[in-house]
């Protein structure tokens, strides 16, 4: 791919070299100062300060480590801390990289969809704190809906050249283009009625609609790549193949059969390697987004 020097999107939030840090050190964090002073001059404040204050009396416990685990979400989770962490100029070449694909999508989408809502990227390393919870490098890149943003550990791209046999750029643009089918399907409704299923039907139907949702998230990839490369025709020979072959090594029945040798379809939650590749290649090939209705098909 030739992406050096285009636009780099503004949506990002890196998070690289910080940890997230829980309840359990006792300390204070200077980014608790605003909602502390939140919460001092309020009048339910003061009452609930006075409350802590005395307790802290008589336990002899630092008031602070109170205030700030009432204040923090899940008993004082999710503060980050910098640390010594210094990136590589490999990891500054990714992350500049993954910035230039989601100012890409960002122009693609903007032009296909009406007041459509560009999400932001959270880079990160080690752990995260997101609205959908705590996550770890090994969870992969995520989604999620709840903040709208696209989460990833950069040394992924380094897990899927060695691990997934997957490498290249353009494998890469297709892991994050595919999240931001994700969040065009949060911003659709598509999410929400998935949201509504979950406790309605069975494991094995939630599983089965959960592969829909994936292969569409993989066919709104190939939307964008159609529409990119037709603006720009920064593709180059192989690239298309990149990303196939990282739909084929993410595929639930390969990925099974890696880790246990075995493969169990009611499990599939992300679809086949040949389905994958079908629904991202269906997206390149048509650039209509109207071509990708998994949920109302036989033909997956």
């Amino acid at each position: 791919m030739k992406w050096e020097g285009r636009r780099r999107s503004s949506n990002v939030e890196d998070r690289r070299g910080q940890r997230v840090g829980g309840s359990g050190g006792g300390g204070f964090s200077p980014m608790l100062i605003g909602p502390l002073l939140k919460v001092l001059f309020s009048k339910t404040g003061l009452i609930i300060v006075g409350i802590i204050i005395a307790i802290s009396v008589i336990t002899g416990t630092n008031p602070l480590t109170f205030l700030g685990n009432f204040i923090g979400e899940g008993g004082g989770q999710g503060f980050t801390t910098e640390t010594n962490y210094t990136p590589s100029a490999e990891e500054d070449r990714l992350a500049a990289f993954s910035e230039t694909i989601l100012a890409d999508t960002e122009d693609v989408w903007n032009n296909i969809l009406e007041n459509y809502r560009e999400p932001t990227l959270v880079l990160f390393s080690g752990q995260v704190s997101s609205a959908c919870g705590m996550a770890s490098s090994a969870t992969g890149p995520f989604y999620c809906p709840g903040d709208e943003k696209l989460y990833i550990d950069l040394s992924f791209f380094k897990e899927m050249e060695v691990k997934l046999n997957a490498p290249g750029d353009f494998a890469q643009a297709y892991v994050i283009a595919h999240e931001v089918g994700h969040h065009i399907q949060k911003i659709s409704g598509i999410t929400a009625e998935m949201d509504k299923l979950r406790g309605q039907v069975s494991e094995k139907e939630y599983n089965q609609f959960s592969v829909k949702l994936e292969l569409q998230a993989d066919f709104l990839a190939g939307v964008w790549a159609n529409h990119s490369q037709k603006s720009i025709g920064w593709m180059e020979k192989g690239d298309l193949d990149e990303a196939l072959n990282a739909a084929n090594a993410i595929g639930d029945d390969r990925l099974q059969k890696q880790s246990s040798g075995r493969v169990t379809p009611d499990s599939f939650t992300h679809g086949t390697s040949a389905q994958r590749m079908k629904w991202f290649k269906k997206g390149f090939e048509t650039g209509d987004i109207n071509q990708g209705d998994t949920f109302n098909t036989n033909d997956l």
